[in-house]
């Protein structure tokens, strides 16, 4: 049976996700209590990560106002904590993170914040923050199965949509095994070998469904697409999770194992 993706199409993702996996940039913080904030988002992972300085050569910028007017002529992406949350300049709303008298950072919500803005270009943080691993995982997650539940309810010719599918799926899994610290190159071939068996299953199920609901044949492909990319995601977080304990801020030699697979 032929590939539903061509080769080189893969070789070319290989070679954009390994770029991205060394961008070096760390998060920049400024503001009082920055070097409390960089502690807490170091904890387990790279001192490099995150700085204490200007938002300049930053991936993403947390600071003062000044230094928030910085950042945004340098197009620096900016999450914001806040006391109480509240409006603050050049800054969209949803990246505020509210912070309350008298608590710690909530590092939690921080996190997910900076993983809803930076989404894909976080995974080389990620790889070196654990504190940000999770949560920027369950955002590509999240993203790529929305992303292929639209794609399968929008194409109506038979097969049209398994390319776009697959891929979605097979850089899924890329980003997820780089957000672990896994090195991207030829020996990832047998994670996307999985991708693309399960991008191919899922095909299969949605057309037997088609066959019992035909009426409702587009919720259907939307539906199966969304929660076979979600399995698949999750599946790639547990398997590459038990390779990378948690505080693990650093690329695994690769023992023989078993890919992943969506259950």
């Amino acid at each position: 049976m032929a590939l539903p993706v061509r080769i080189g199409v893969v070789r070319g993702l290989l070679k954009e996700v390994s770029t991205t996996a060394k961008d070096t940039r760390p998060i920049g913080v400024g503001g009082v209590l920055a070097d409390v904030l960089r502690r807490e988002l170091i904890r387990g992972g790279s001192a490099d990560a995150v700085r204490v300085g200007p938002p300049e050569g930053a991936a993403v910028y947390d600071g003062d106002e000044d230094a928030l007017n910085r950042a945004h002529r340098a197009r620096v992406p900016i999450v914001a904590v806040a006391e109480g949350g509240g409006p603050v300049p050049y800054v969209l709303a949803t990246d505020v993170v509210p912070l309350q008298p008298g608590r710690g950072f909530p590092i939690d919500a921080i996190a997910r914040a900076i993983a809803r803005k930076l989404g894909e270009e976080g995974t080389a943080l990620a790889a070196r923050l654990p504190v940000l691993r999770g949560p920027l995982c369950e955002q590509l997650i999240a993203s790529f199965a929305r992303k292929n539940a639209i794609v399968a309810a929008a194409v109506w010719i038979p097969g049209a949509d398994l390319p776009v599918l697959t891929l979605n799926q097979v850089r899924l899994v890329l980003r997820i095994a780089a957000a672990h610290g896994e090195e991207i190159d030829r020996e990832r071939l047998p994670e996307i070998v999985a991708a693309l068996g399960a991008g191919v299953g899922l095909r299969a199920l949605a057309r037997e469904l088609l066959d019992l609901v035909p009426v409702a044949g587009w919720a259907v492909k939307g539906a199966v697409a969304y929660a076979g990319t979600r399995a698949l995601g999750e599946a790639a977080v547990q398997w590459f999770g038990a390779r990378h304990p948690a505080g693990d801020a650093g690329p695994t030699p690769r023992p023989g194992a078993t890919s992943p697979a969506a259950p």
